[in-house]
Order: structure tokens, then C-alpha cells, then sequence
């Protein structure tokens, strides 16, 4: 069941964050610390986090998109094209320990509100940038979209099927691991925070991520030379590891050893297909893996693919059933994991991260439109009344 318990702060419990990043990586390195406890007040421009609109399906304002990476949060609007809307977002920072953000590159040094600037104005501040690919470099600051750095970063070169073109990822995986890496520099730097009372600046692109998740085609290519290519669901370095078809549903095999493979065998009735000498090793099985492959399609023609994950699980042979989201949503394990939060009408997916003593929470769902504009202003002790003109109360579109 998912943990709606608020009772017990987080992890992070203490640790206010000032999000001012847009569409999908900084939103959600925000929402995986709010989760855990932070205090965290997301900053919207004058016509919304462009994500509001990425739907249908939309509840409210809000398109499931933003939806899906903006819970536990509080919302203000600030202009920040003006004068007073920079002010308002030092003094927001007074208060801060973190401070998110993905403007286009050279967007806060116009302003006059550079990484320099904010860090001698507020030492202990952890500034995270998330961007394409950084300020310098060929590339430096150009513009970055998951799609695109897909393309750039060669992940797309290795994925899709054998023979055939290069084929995106089914979810904006790069986005999300960038995310997921200005979390851990975040963390990092505030840990480190801890010895030497100063913040620094932390940078997560997505072109870094893209490449570090190269594995292991990079390793591949630095030992041969040759260069990866699409293998469909084929492992590049282990076999059997592919999807194959069966009498009711399409099975994966991940067999990762001779022992898994041998068992893999036995439970299909042919053990001694495990001593065969062309199947003796893993890398024999690359070898002949066209011939392994022929072999295994047809002894799991007949089977059911269902029955027959369970008792290769249970024999200790690592596959699964391939299957849809409607199904894993229904899965009574995903729920069991509280991987499914649902909370006053709004459901969302749960932390992967469990921690024992201070588990996340899910205290408050996606926040509306500048809702909390007057709360956290008043908090911090600021007359929002002095600033109405930079704070928008409704999307200036």
C-alpha cells in the first residue's frame, strides 16, 4: 500500500527547495526530494510550466503530464522577465537550501543572477542546473530535448530491431535519469555541505546522462573497436537474454549463467541441451545464439507463457512475461510496493526508494496554478501586495 503518512518527517525534512524548472527533469529531481520531505515551492513563469498543457487526459489546469511530476509541491507564479520578480526570487533564496532551475543558458546571467553572483550572495545555497548540455563545450548551451539527445548521445543508435532504424525510447528516459542525477548531486553537495558550510553548484545534462547510460556498449567499444548495433531484444554480451513467443504470451529470458542455463534446460525438458559444446558457455552461446534461438522457440511454442515464467522463477531462472501497463497497474505486487499513491482523487506513481525509519510521503497532490502564492509569501515575510505585479494569480497565455 502507498504511504500517505505525513506523521513522520522525511529524510529531507528541513531542506526547503526553490524550483523554478520547467517540463520534466528539474520537476522531477524536485518532486523525488519533496517526497522525501523537503519543503519544496515550485516557481511558475507568467504562462505556466509549458507541461500544463500536454494532454489529454487533463484534470483541472492540468495535463497528466504535469500531473505526474509535480506532487508535494507548493506553486507560486513569479514574472521574472522583471526587475521585481528577480528581487522576489533573491529573497526567496535568503531562506533556501536548494535552488532548481533549467533556463536557457545565459537567461539568469542576463539577469544578473549568474551561478557566481548566487553563490557569494548565498554561500550555503546548492544551486542545481539541469540543461541540454552545459554552458561551454561544441555544444554549450544549445537547447536540449529528451528526442533529440536520444539521437545525439547514440542511445537510439542501439535500440530498435535488428536491420532496422534506430527507434526512440518508449518513455523520455534520458529526462529522467538527469532528474534523478541532480538528485544525487543535490544530495552530494549537501552532504558535503555538512563538512564545510558552503553550497556549490551542481550541473546534471542531459547529453551527460545520455552517454553515461551507455553501458555496455561503451565498455564494448572501448575493448573491440566495433562499433554497437541494434539487436532487437538480443543482450549484446549474454545469451540466451531475448523475448520469446509462447502459446498465450510473449516471455522474456534473462539467463545470466551456465547454472540458470542449465536449469532453463531441465525445466523445458531437454537438459541435455545444457551440455551440448556449442551452448557450453556464455560465450559460446553468442557464438551460435542463432541456433540456441531456433532451438528455444520451438520447445516454448506449446507452453504457456504465464505458467511457465512462474516455474522458471521458482527454479531460479530470471524471466517474466511481457506485459501492459494496465496490467502492472493491476498488479497486486505493484500495489503491495506502493508503487500506486492514491490521495484525495489523485493518483500518481509511489518512490522507488524505501527507506526504513523515514519513508517518503505523499502529503499533497499537484498544485493548481500559483496556488500558494499568498501562503508561502507570508511565511517568508514578504507583502505580496508590493509585488502583484509581477505575481500572476491565473496563466497569462
Amino acid at each position: 500500500m502507498s504511504n500517505n503518512n505525513n506523521t513522520v518527517p522525511g529524510s529531507l525534512a528541513g531542506i526547503r527547495v526553490i524550483d523554478a524548472s520547467r517540463v520534466l527533469g528539474g520537476p522531477f529531481c524536485g518532486q523525488i526530494l519533496a517526497d522525501h520531505g523537503a519543503d519544496v515551492i515550485k516557481i511558475e513563469p507568467p504562462m505556466g510550466d509549458e507541461t500544463r498543457g500536454w494532454g489529454p487526459p487533463f484534470v483541472g489546469d492540468a495535463a497528466s503530464y504535469f500531473i505526474g511530476v509535480n506532487r508535494n509541491k507548493r506553486d507560486v507564479c513569479v514574472d521574472m522577465t522583471q526587475a521585481a520578480g528577480q528581487e522576489l526570487l533573491l529573497r526567496m533564496l535568503e531562506d533556501a537550501d536548494v535552488f532548481i532551475e533549467n533556463f536557457k543558458i545565459g537567461t539568469l546571467e542576463k539577469w544578473g543572477l549568474g551561478a557566481e553572483v548566487l553563490r557569494e550572495r548565498f554561500p550555503r545555497l546548492v544551486h542545481c542546473r539541469i540543461s541540454g548540455f552545459g554552458a561551454d563545450g561544441p555544444y554549450g548551451s544549445q537547447p536540449g530535448y529528451d528526442a533529440a539527445v536520444q539521437a545525439m548521445s547514440g542511445l537510439m543508435s542501439v535500440n530498435g530491431e535488428e536491420g532496422g532504424k534506430p527507434l526512440r525510447m518508449g518513455v523520455p528516459i534520458i529526462d529522467l535519469v538527469t532528474g534523478m542525477n541532480g538528485v544525487i548531486g543535490i544530495l552530494l553537495a549537501l552532504q558535503e555541505r555538512n563538512k564545510s558550510g558552503l553550497g556549490q553548484f551542481v550541473e546534471a545534462t542531459l547529453y551527460d546522462s545520455g552517454v553515461s547510460m551507455l553501458h555496455p556498449q561503451l565498455p564494448n567499444f572501448y575493448l573491440s573497436g566495433q562499433v554497437p548495433q541494434r539487436s532487437g531484444n538480443r543482450h549484446p554480451n549474454i545469451c540466451p537474454y531475448d523475448a520469446f513467443e509462447t502459446r498465450t504470451t510473449e516471455l522474456f529470458l534473462a539467463v545470466g549463467n551456465n547454472r540458470q542455463f542449465a536449469t532453463l534446460c531441465k525445466v523445458l525438458g531437454r537438459a541435455e541441451i545444457a551440455s551440448d559444446p556449442r551452448y557450453t558457455t556464455n560465450a559460446l552461446r553468442n557464438q551460435h545464439r542463432d541456433e540456441l534461438r531456433d532451438t528455444l522457440v520451438a520447445l516454448l511454442a506449446d507452453k504457456d507463457g504465464l505458467q511457465l515464467s512462474q516455474q522458471l522463477v521458482a527454479a531460479g531462472v530470471p524471466c517474466g512475461p511481457v506485459r501492459t501497463i494496465d496490467q502492472v497497474v493491476d498488479d497486486p505486487h505493484t500495489h503491495h510496493r506502493g508503487m500506486i499513491v492514491d490521495l484525495d482523487g489523485y493518483r500518481g506513481t509511489g518512490s522507488p526508494v524505501k527507506l526504513s525509519r523515514t519513508p517518503a510521503s505523499y502529503r499533497s497532490k499537484p498544485p493548481a496554478f500559483a496556488q500558494h502564492t499568498d501562503e508561502v509569501l507570508a511565511e517568508l515575510g514578504i507583502d505580496a501586495e508590493a509585488y502583484a505585479h509581477v505575481l500572476p494569480r491565473k496563466p497569462v497565455l
